[in-house]
């Protein structure tokens, strides 16, 4: 009678303990996502990008960790009484400045996988680690041929063979899959 109780106590341990192996805590989260809140603010501090959202992240069983903020590419004054309206240059110039901007926000976010990759050591490496980002405009902005959000994912074992130099940054970005919509 005592080996049947003793064999499930050690299934229910195991059990337990392969549970606990990918749980990922809230903390963890939170501190990854305040991190890369912290790179989108602190960017360019002369010319920063307007962090609208703090960035959340969440742990999807059997899939991985999707963490998720909205930016404005650059902060840019509205219109107000006292400028009711902008120039069509200045409207030119602030599109090109956020057209310029795309590729270092696809960076930083690059690099938000990279480092959740080799942090969450809970997530298997076959599951993924997805940063999404959706861009901010105002209504007046000619948004044509820029992204209204980007969405970046790779298999978190990519992301820590490219930490360890196992993965050249070439092979990296092949991995990495992009969509921007």
């Amino acid at each position: 009678m005592i080996a049947p109780l003793r064999r499930t106590l050690l299934l229910a341990a195991a059990t337990l303990a392969l549970g606990a192996a990918t749980r990922v805590s809230y903390s963890e989260l939170n501190n990854l996502g305040k991190s890369f809140d912290r790179r989108i603010v602190n960017y360019n501090p002369d010319q920063p990008m307007d962090l609208i959202g703090f960035t959340r992240g969440v742990y999807l069983e059997d899939y991985g960790a999707v963490f998720t903020t909205e930016v404005n590419l650059i902060i840019s004054a509205g219109a107000t009484p006292f400028r009711p309206k902008f120039t069509p240059e200045e409207l030119t110039r602030l599109r090109q400045r956020k057209l310029d901007r795309v590729p270092e926000l696809k960076r930083l976010m690059r690099d938000m996988m990279v480092s959740s990759g080799t942090s969450l050591k809970q997530v298997p490496p076959e599951q993924q680690i997805v940063v999404g980002v959706s861009l901010f405009y105002h209504a007046y902005e000619d948004t044509k041929g820029l992204p209204s959000q980007i969405v970046m994912q790779a298999p978190r074992k990519t992301l820590v063979d490219f930490e360890a130099g196992r993965l050249t940054a070439d092979a990296l970005a092949t991995a990495i899959q992009v969509r921007e919509f």
